[in-house]
């Protein structure tokens, strides 16, 4: 007996996209797309919980269906995959606005975290070609240092061996609600949820180096108002 073909069966362009698009993993491949992962090596990082042959199944579904184009061993959206951009961040916004809450413990990674602030760094503020920042966290005694080196940022878990320009003391899910654009940076400081060790000359311009989330400004959350006595 033949098995039953998969998909909805539906005459309808959603019910056609999300046959493509509808399977666990996919979206977040995308994003992670989108947000400049092209090599296989770095989707992989970026996705923890997906296993790599599962991730090779959904780019080679992506490539059949005009998503992505292989080009040697990156991975380029096509203009169909580039549409998708408004889609994906208006999930996000819709997720922010109506899904988004406290986070489970569960779902705050320390490794995850730096990977994505890491492509996020702009280091144009800052003099000279290498720069180097150490991440600590309070709660995590995982050490980690982000390289950025004429622009091409890099995570490394052992000492790279370079000067520490600026070393960034946080616990995890302060440091997330700052990435995520749910505490102003400025608050966080001010309030003891991160700190910046560093000449001054440095750290004064690190709330500008340390660009956050694309989904954080649907994420933002007004803080209450401060009643002096």
């Amino acid at each position: 007996m033949p098995e039953p073909t998969a998909g909805y069966g539906q005459y309808c362009p959603i019910s056609r996209a999300l046959e493509l698009l509808g399977e666990r993993w996919s979206l977040l491949i995308l994003r992670d797309l989108l947000l400049g992962s092209t090599r296989f090596n770095d989707l992989a990082r970026g996705l923890p919980g997906l296993s790599r042959s599962l991730l090779a199944k959904r780019l080679r579904q992506f490539e059949k269906a005009g998503l992505v184009e292989k080009a040697g061993v990156r991975y380029l959206l096509t203009e169909a995959g580039s549409d998708l951009e408004p889609v994906l961040f208006g999930l996000g916004e819709w997720g922010a606005k109506h899904t988004f809450g406290e986070p489970d413990p569960s779902e705050l990674d320390a490794d995850l975290l730096v990977w994505w602030m890491h492509t996020r760094l702009d280091t144009t503020p800052l003099p000279g070609f290498r720069h180097v920042f150490a991440v600590r966290f309070t709660d995590d005694v995982r050490r980690f240092w982000i390289v950025v080196d004429r622009g091409a940022p890099s995570v490394c878990t052992t000492d790279p061996g370079f000067e520490v320009d600026v070393t960034i003391t946080a616990d995890v899910a302060g440091l997330y609600q700052v990435w995520l654009g749910r505490m102003p940076i400025g608050h966080a400081v001010r309030t003891g949820r991160v700190g910046f060790a560093g000449p001054s000359a440095l750290t004064r311009r690190m709330p500008n180096v340390l660009r956050l989330s694309p989904v954080a400004p649907y994420s933002a959350v007004p803080l209450p108002v401060e009643v002096s006595a």
